[in-house]
């Protein structure tokens, strides 16, 4: 099943040109100031990842960040709570970017940390977060569907808007979220991002696919393999660009079992 009409060929991550996704185009028209509807989506994962942690002090993580882009609020989100943070993407031009902000970060990105220490946990985080995230972060050029063969665990993750916006399949909309929670360790929080009903994108003029998926899909997509899921609707349609009726963030933590 896809998002295309019936009987159209549905496209498949490996039929995108990702290796021409423009960063800075994405950043210019999404994260050069914070959005109000970003502001919302960093207090629910603030929170979540906050309450966690602060029943367990002391105990730095490593944590990952699939399919980062050009996009580090998620992995800012975990910066606090993590001794070392994986930063996967397939994108060479991602990638690139991704590398160039390991030794000091851009300015824009000040304003989305301002926002995570609205929450105490974070506004009492001893490091200077620019040098912490030149120290443990590191990048990795992968596709999030090896890391279903990978032994490696991490305890802690984000997903912002991947798994939905990859291609218009739902079986890989379906497979991306599975390999996404099958790299945590049981227990692991996590927190996801998908956009509801998207009908594709345009970045640096280049068009990428995306899954139309409902709210009910993304939840029972993520449902079978975590626990205590919580998904929440925010922001207005078509507030951030046309075609799609709303963001939807989704947390809980990685069950025990994933068949």
């Amino acid at each position: 099943m896809d998002s295309r009409s019936p009987g159209t060929p549905p496209l498949l991550n490996a039929d995108a040109l990702w290796d021409e996704f423009d960063p800075a185009d994405y950043i210019s028209h999404n994260y050069s100031t914070v959005l109000s509807v970003d502001a919302k989506i960093i207090a629910i994962v603030r929170d979540h990842f906050s309450d966690h942690f602060s029943r367990y002090p002391g105990r730095p993580v490593r944590g990952i960040d699939v399919g980062a882009g050009a996009n580090l609020y998620p992995a800012l989100a975990m910066l606090p709570w993590c001794e070392e943070i994986t930063l996967l993407d397939r994108s060479k031009q991602n990638v690139g970017y991704l590398r160039k902000q390991l030794d000091s970060y851009d300015g824009n990105w000040d304003a989305f940390w301002h926002e995570l220490c609205r929450n105490d946990g974070y506004a009492a985080y001893p490091h200077d977060p620019r040098a912490r995230f030149k120290r443990i972060a590191r990048v990795e050029p992968g596709d999030l569907f090896d890391l279903a063969g990978r032994r490696a665990r991490w305890a802690l993750g984000t997903m912002f808007f991947v798994a939905e916006s990859l291609s218009t399949s739902h079986d890989e909309f379906r497979r991306a979220a599975k390999c996404f929670l099958r790299c945590l360790e049981p227990g692991a929080p996590f927190a996801a991002a998908f956009m509801e009903h998207s009908r594709g994108y345009e970045v640096g003029g280049r068009k990428f696919p995306a899954c139309n998926v409902s709210r009910s899909q993304i939840y029972d997509s993520l449902a079978s393999h975590a626990e205590k899921l919580q998904a929440f609707r925010v922001g207005e349609q078509d507030e951030v660009r046309k075609g799609y009726t709303s963001m939807i963030v989704a947390h809980g933590f990685r069950s025990a079992e994933i068949s």
